[in-house]
């Protein structure tokens, strides 16, 4: 099945490649993020971080994606009243997170970018989330992200491994970054990456890692305490990896009760009533901590949740940090971009 859908995304990346299938360009810039693997390489958290970067060079920011799971079709653009059902749950927590930028979803990401040309708000750049596959649109930068631990070169295609195509695909990329390593990465595992991943001469290679900011309360409970290892934590996870998440859970309490669930879980009702459960077996100083993006879900069925359990739901928002000292170069090759 592998060897099948390989011919089939070869079949494509080749029209694409002599151009018997036409890439549109537009007259602004335009930064993909996205992956050669199904999920869970960070690109959210790094859309946030490039969101911040275009903000501080004084542009208006408009991020695009498809809107995985949300129950709607077409062009939609995130307003106050947009729920996870309309948008997603990845959009919803772009627009929550950033309110003062353009948030849109279309499945048709040129349809998309020519609804965004004709916003009342003049858009002066666009992040296409998870779009690297989405050739008919041609970016200008685009950023291929990879897992440390489970880089793309030691990857297989779908459904032997989690490639969405083959390998050579890396090669469109113009900066790729490994996402989720160790902040004490060696230098010596870093030039070892390098080396196996052989980039061509143009593209450049950075290296982050993901820290945690203070829980954020998903409903009107009272702010983070400082909790020590008398702490009982419930975390809820429906991401790809959680492991990172959870390793840091145990920095904190070593009593860490996880209910995992898959990428973009739809909770049911049976779901809710299971988590409720789980929630009040744990004894003495409990409390519950999930995903941005499962927060995102979980809020839109309050209606379902027992005040108890709301008022002890915290949010653990993630950020991105580039290590080896390569915050300045990454910030400034964007940069060098937006100017051209």
């Amino acid at each position: 099945m592998s060897l099948v859908y390989g011919i089939g995304t070869k079949l494509r990346n080749t029209l694409y490649n002599k151009r018997w299938l036409t890439s549109k360009s537009y007259p602004l810039p335009v930064i993909c993020v996205g992956n050669l693997a199904v999920g869970g390489t960070g690109k959210t958290p790094h859309t946030e971080y490039l969101i911040n970067l275009l903000q501080t060079e004084g542009l208006q920011v408009a991020t695009l994606s498809r809107g995985y799971k949300r129950h709607t079709k077409g062009y939609l653009r995130a307003t106050d009243e947009s729920t996870v059902s309309d948008i997603g749950d990845e959009p919803w927590q772009l627009f929550h997170n950033h309110p003062d930028i353009i948030v849109a979803v279309d499945e048709d990401r040129c349809h998309g970018i020519e609804q965004l040309l004709q916003e009342p708000t003049k858009v002066d750049a666009i992040l296409l989330d998870d779009a690297f596959q989405h050739r008919a649109v041609s970016a200008g930068l685009n950023i291929l992200l990879t897992d440390y631990h489970r880089l793309y070169t030691r990857d297989m295609l779908l459904p032997a491994g989690r490639l969405r195509e083959s390998k050579t695909g890396a090669q469109r990329a113009h900066i790729v970054v490994v996402t989720k390593c160790p902040a004490d990465l060696y230098k010596a595992e870093a030039d070892a990456i390098r080396e196996e991943l052989r980039l061509l001469p143009h593209q450049q290679l950075f290296f982050s890692t993901i820290t945690y900011a203070e829980p954020q309360p998903v409903f009107d409970a009272a702010p983070w305490p400082c909790i020590d290892d008398t702490y009982e934590l419930l975390a809820i996870t429906g991401i790809a990896h959680p492991e990172p998440m959870i390793d840091y859970l145990h920095s904190l309490t070593p009593h860490v009760v996880h209910l995992s669930y898959a990428d973009h879980h739809d909770f049911t009702a049976t779901d809710l009533q299971h988590l409720q459960t789980k929630f009040a077996q744990l004894p003495g100083k409990k409390l519950i901590i999930t995903t941005q993006k499962d927060a995102a879900r979980l809020q839109g069925l309050a209606s379902q949740l027992a005040p108890a359990f709301q008022q002890h739901l915290y949010a653990l928002p993630i950020l991105v940090e580039f290590i080896h000292e390569q915050q300045a170069a990454f910030d400034q090759s964007v940069i060098n971009y937006l100017k051209q």
